[in-house]
């Protein structure tokens, strides 16, 4: 299916290349005299032929087809207009034109090594979709005057409302063909379209040359392309010539060509670019721009080298290509070298084929790349100005080119995004002490005393930029809550950027809180090789305010902090802790001394050095962790991955393994000892055993232990709830 897919796609994009690059070619060669047309019609093919193959092989854009074009055309003919005017001599001309495609590629090959290919990748679609819509109508609207059969005289408007202008035999051989390819080759689909739609408008104008016999006559016929008239002889004797006269140029004659190289080179890049867009949104491939560029470029050199016209990757014949069945890079290939092989063989045939089928073929084509999707951004307030977007880089790129359209599409919808930015807000989420807690697991009293004077403390999660855009508003609400907060956490976890403006917001709210002896806490400080936002906040000396502003890893480490703070838990240093008796322990406050004695003679007593492993995941849980001494940080995996996270940290007087305790299953948990520990231990087994001699000690046991788990999970709950607004 490849190989006939391929081999139909590739004779289709040779008879829509051919024609034209015999066209281009012509154009180009008759600016510099009537007589070098032929020259011309030889150097379009060659062009068609070289960059047909070359580019294939080496480019990063699969199915793209790369022929000569009308922004090289209208570069290299203005160039000979000027050459000619300025009494430079034919021959001389020809061999700067060779000179100017050669140093065309030569850029096109810096620019992909430079890989400022890459940034094509972030058009936007609203500029794409314009992009598409501005060219299907510069392709319709180009193709008017041969469908119709009227001469290029003409204004276009009057082509199209003046019907006394109109061939009949043009127009009607222009219909079959696009109903050929817009209906009938929705039926006959073992033959591509375009194809099909070539040999019934051919058949057409044969049928109808039974009733109008001028038809049958190539002289004088405007209907069809009509005899070529070029000869190689002219051709080969000039070309075996062009290095030999490369001597003969001047330093200041290659000098005064680089302006010209390098805006043809752009142009031709951008065009290649855009195509290579379409042909991805279209076969949902991944080209490789910069490599693109850089085989464009070496393609240019080839055929400038040979005396060939420059080209791009075109729109037309890639549309005609993929429509008709290509599967590989190898169709654009084959169409290459059938083009040569197709002006050997099909020249008399080529000069009969009737211009009004090929405009049929090009207006199709154009049609189906005006995005009419577009049309539904129209319908709603939110899109609107994005649907501007797109009509403006159409109204641009038929008022004033392709590439002024899409740097207007590009300019638009920056500033379409930093409206929306602006019209946005940088904080994610406000909250309270109140609502959100560390991982540390406090003691009731610590609880209480947090409830009461959580409110001191307010948590900002930014989001975004943080730019001049929303500088105001940040500064607006972090300043409000400044004059009236103890602390100021902001969390950074989100952010994707910092400017000047946003850095300065920061200080000031540094300095503020200052004034009212309050203070600033940072997590989440992006430091690493991508975008290091800490050196950035040091230069504006945020970051060695030591006192006057705290910087954290995390959200958690931050919290913690500002928790010891309200408590007033200095964190006495852990080797200087002393091992808590059980009757100490929260857990077991207001209990008789006796019943703690009988549950403390069925514990063990277990010491951990830091770093090491209390249990792990999948352990059996068969045992109450309670802590006498040190601190044990718990880690588990989340959704399924296998990294783990932090979970929670206990204090002295603090128990864990409680639930696997409970439910007698294996844990889904690690614990390790964050510092050296001494621990009570009561298993299940010991548990039991309690349960038969001390049924009221058992009790009560179960009871604290579902109590405290009750406020846990009672302020867990509230945490999620916020978490999920």
């Amino acid at each position: 299916m490849k190989i006939a897919g391929d081999g139909w796609a590739s004779l289709a994009v040779m008879l829509v290349v051919l024609p034209a690059s015999v066209a281009f070619g012509v154009t180009i060669y008759s600016a510099i005299g009537a007589e070098y047309a032929g020259l011309g019609a030889f150097a379009g093919v060659l062009g068609a032929v070289v960059l047909g193959i070359i580019a294939p092989i080496l480019g990063g854009t699969d199915r793209l087809v790369t022929t000569p074009c009308a922004p090289a055309t209208a570069v290299m003919s203005a160039f000979a207009i000027n050459m000619v005017h300025n009494g430079t001599l034919p021959m001389t001309v020809i061999l700067l034109m060779m000179l100017l495609g050669i140093l065309t590629g030569l850029f096109q090959v810096m620019i992909g090594f430079t890989r400022v290919g890459s940034v094509v990748k972030y058009l936007p679609h609203t500029v794409v979709s314009g992009y598409m819509t501005a060219v299907g109508l510069i392709i319709i609207l180009s193709q008017l005057h041969p469908f119709f059969g009227v001469d290029s005289t003409h204004s276009g408007l009057s082509v199209v409302l003046d019907p006394s202008l109109w061939s009949m035999v043009a127009v009607a051989v222009g219909l079959v063909t696009a109903l050929a390819m817009g209906f009938i080759g929705r039926i006959i689909t073992f033959i591509p379209s375009t194809i099909l739609g070539i040999l019934l408008g051919l058949g057409t104008y044969w049928i109808l040359s039974l009733w109008h016999p001028e038809l049958k006559q190539l002289d004088d016929n405007s209907l069809v392309l009509g005899a070529l008239g070029v000869s190689s002889a002219g051709y080969i004797d000039i070309l075996s010539n062009r290095w030999v006269e490369m001597g003969q140029v001047t330093l200041g004659q290659v000098a005064a060509l680089f302006g010209t190289a390098f805006t043809l080179a752009v142009l031709l890049s951008i065009d290649s670019l855009k195509t290579g867009i379409v042909t991805e949104q279209i076969t949902h491939s991944e080209p490789d721009p910069n490599q693109e560029l850089v085989a464009q470029g070496i393609a240019n050199i080839a055929s400038a080298s040979v005396g060939g016209v420059p080209g791009a990757g075109a729109m037309g014949p890639t549309l005609v290509n993929i429509s008709s069945g290509a599967q590989t890079r190898y169709a654009a290939m084959i169409s290459g070298a059938l083009s040569l092989l197709g002006l050997v063989l099909l020249i008399s045939l080529l000069a009969w084929l009737p211009k009004a089928t090929l405009a049929a073929v090009l207006i199709v084509i154009g049609m189906r790349m005006i995005d009419l999707n577009a049309l539904k951004l129209i319908t709603s307030r939110v899109t609107v100005m994005d649907f501007m977007v797109v009509v403006s880089v159409v109204v641009v790129a038929l008022s004033f080119g392709l590439i002024a359209a899409s740097a207007t599409g590009v300019v638009l919808s920056i500033l379409l995004f930093v409206r929306e930015q602006v019209g946005g807000t940088p904080i994610r989420r406000k909250s309270f002490l109140t609502q959100r807690s560390s991982s540390w697991y406090r003691s009731e009293e610590d609880m209480k005393i947090l409830e009461q004077k959580g409110a001191s403390a307010v948590i900002f999660e930014l989001q975004g930029s943080l730019f001049f855009g929303v500088a105001r508003h940040l500064y607006t609400e972090l300043a409000h809550e400044a004059h009236i907060r103890r602390y100021l956490i902001i969390d950074m976890l989100r952010v994707v950027s910092i400017d000047v403006t946003a850095a300065h917001i920061l200080q000031q709210i540094r300095n503020l809180l200052k004034a009212h002896d309050a203070q600033l806490v940072l997590c989440n400080v992006k430091d690493d090789e991508h975008y290091n936002l800490l050196e950035f906040l040091s230069q504006f000396g945020l970051v060695e305010m030591q006192g006057e502003l705290r910087i954290f890893s995390t959200l958690d480490e931050s919290i913690a902090w500002v928790e010891n703070n309200i408590i007033g838990n200095k964190q006495v240093e852990i080797e200087e802790e002393t091992p808590i008796q059980l009757h100490e322990m929260h857990l077991f406050q207001g209990r008789k001394e006796a019943t703690m004695t009988d549950l403390e003679a069925l514990m063990v007593s277990r010491s951990y050095t830091k770093g090491e492993l209390i249990y792990d995941i999948g352990d059996v849980g068969d045992a109450l962790f309670l802590l006498r001494r040190g601190q044990v940080k718990i880690i588990a995996p989340i959704g399924g991955s296998r990294r783990l996270h932090h979970i929670a940290t206990f204090g002295r007087g603090n128990f864990f393994g409680s639930l696997a305790f409970l439910d007698a299953v294996t844990h889904e948990d690690s614990a390790v000892a964050h510092t050296d520990v001494e621990l009570f231990v009561l298993t299940r087994e010991q548990f039991q055993e309690l349960t038969e001699t001390h049924k009221h000690v058992a009790f009560l046991l179960m009871q604290s232990i579902a109590k405290t788990l009750g406020q846990r999970l009672r302020h867990t709950d509230g945490e999620l709830t916020l978490l999920l607004e």
